[in-house]
C-alpha cells in the first residue's frame, strides 16, 4: 500500500489485476472488481461496486452506495450522486442468462446524475448534462440538457459551472450567472459554449 500512488481504505476489497490512476481515493466497503479502469484524481465514496470492464475518467466523484456495471464507460469529470443507478440489461429475468447482452451507456464528460437517478442502459448522456435527483432517463440526453421527472424530460439548459441557463445577452445567447460565459443553440437541441472550448478544463480558467 504505501508504494501505491493512490488511496484504498483497509475495509475495501480491490481485486486484480486492476487499473487506477494516481491521485484516486477509495474509501469505506467498496469494492472494485477485476479489469476496471480507473483514472487520476477520482473520488470513489463508502460502498460504492465497480463491475469488470468498467471505464471512469479523471477526475470522476462518485458518492455512496452506487453500482457500476459491466458496460458503463463514464468520461472525466462526471459526478455521480448518492445511489444513483445505472443498468445494464434492458429486460432482466433471474431465470435467463443474459450476460453477453450487457449494454453500453456512455456518460459523457463533466455530466452530473443526481442522487436516486436511474440512468436506462444503451443511453449516452451528453457533454455537462445534468440529471436532476429522482429523475429516470431512458434516452439520449443532449450536451448541457436539465433532465427532470418520471420518465425525465428536458426542461431547460444547465452551464458548465452548473447553473440553469435562465438569461440572455443583447445578441439573443444565454449567459452562466457565474462565469458570464455565453451559450447559443446553434440549431434546434443544440447549445454550445462561445467562450470556452468543450474538451478545455475548467481548471486552465481559473489559472488564467
Amino acid at each position: 500500500m504505501d508504494q501505491r500512488d493512490y488511496f484504498v481504505h483497509e475495509s475495501s476489497y480491490i481485486d486484480e489485476p486492476c487499473e487506477i490512476g494516481a491521485g484516486t481515493k477509495i474509501w469505506h466497503f467498496s469494492h472494485l472488481l477485476k479489469n476496471c479502469r480507473i483514472g487520476r484524481n477520482c473520488n470513489i465514496g463508502q460502498n460504492v461496486s465497480i463491475a469488470s470492464d468498467v471505464v471512469v475518467g479523471n477526475n470522476v466523484k462518485i458518492q455512496n452506495n452506487v453500482s457500476l456495471y459491466t458496460g458503463l464507460i463514464l468520461e472525466d469529470d462526471v459526478f455521480c450522486g448518492p445511489s444513483c443507478v445505472f443498468t445494464n440489461v434492458t429486460n432482466p429475468r433471474s431465470q435467463i442468462l443474459r450476460h453477453h447482452l450487457y449494454e453500453t451507456t456512455l456518460v459523457r464528460r463533466g455530466a452530473s446524475i443526481g442522487a436516486n437517478a436511474t440512468i436506462v442502459c444503451g443511453s449516452t448522456i451528453g457533454r455537462y448534462a445534468f440529471i436532476g435527483a429522482g429523475a429516470v432517463v431512458a434516452t439520449n440526453v443532449a450536451d448541457y440538457a436539465l433532465m427532470l421527472g418520471v420518465p425525465a424530460r428536458q426542461k431547460g439548459w444547465m452551464s458548465r459551472h452548473g447553473h440553469r441557463l435562465t438569461e440572455k445577452d443583447g445578441d439573443g445567447n444565454w449567459v452562466c450567472p457565474e462565469s458570464k460565459w455565453r451559450y447559443r443553440e446553434i440549431e434546434p437541441g443544440v447549445l454550445r459554449c462561445l467562450d470556452w472550448e468543450e474538451d478545455k478544463p475548467l481548471a486552465a480558467a481559473a489559472a488564467q
